[in-house]
């Protein structure tokens, strides 16, 4: 049942940012659960999905002065992956530095609300890379997690990107990746490798990012979200 009244949350949700990328105006506010949140989601296995908790908040501010999104207030808001609550969310975040550990029935829910129509961000804050592609095989175990091309929507569906994602942390050295699993034609799951977006929101006293970091993780993360809601 919530998984149904999910499907249609995301295509009131969709409906809303169409019309207000497309006229300037916000959508209906008057309905309970409207508003858009982002969610950070909460895992086993002893990684710091906690990390880091002014990065949501701060990312919805920017989208509030940025987009006609109809955004809730800046906070963090968390939802556990164990949960059936993680259906009240289109859009979930998850990162953290260490291991993930997936039971059985939380790899069936994941899986189900990624082909429900919801949408999970990845975004490795260096050391979770390992894991995540472990997990998410088992999540999708007959799809493979292929490299988006510097072409593809999600780099131009608010704000330009025409050599893909921008290196905000160092890490490794290496250059920047996105990688995607797609559903039925949809892009349902995106992955972030040797960037860190999300840490280039969190407030500048977490890692003293220069602003030009920190305005090109937010507009990229603005394109995520975009992206996520309109497709």
């Amino acid at each position: 049942m919530k998984a149904a009244k999910f499907s249609k949350y995301i295509v009131t949700l969709a409906l809303i940012l169409v019309f207000s990328l497309s006229s300037a105006q916000v959508g209906d506010t008057s309905k309970p659960g409207s508003k858009f949140r982002l969610a950070r989601l909460k895992y086993s296995g002893g990684g710091d999905w906690y990390n880091d908790p002014t990065e949501e908040g701060l990312m919805m501010e920017y989208l509030k002065k940025n987009t006609t999104i109809d955004v809730d207030a800046g906070k963090f808001y968390t939802v556990d992956v164990a949960s059936d609550d993680i259906f009240d969310y289109p859009f979930v975040i998850m990162t953290g530095h260490g291991n993930i550990d997936l039971s059985d029935a939380e790899v069936l829910r994941l899986r189900k609300y990624c082909q429900s129509g919801g949408f999970l961000y990845a975004d490795d804050d260096y050391g979770m890379d390992e894991a995540f592609r472990r997990e998410i095989k088992k999540v999708f175990p007959s799809t493979e997690m292929k490299e988006l091309p510097f072409d593809n929507p999600i780099y131009k569906s608010h704000f330009n990107f025409p050599n893909g994602l921008p290196k905000i942390h160092e890490h490794d050295g290496k250059p920047p990746q996105g990688f995607g699993i797609y559903y039925n034609g949809r892009l349902c799951m995106y992955y972030t490798y040797e960037t860190n977006i999300t840490d280039g929101w969190a407030d500048t006293e977490e890692h003293h990012d220069p602003p030009e970091k920190r305005e090109e993780a937010y507009k990229m993360g603005t394109n995520i979200i975009v992206y996520a809601l309109s497709h």
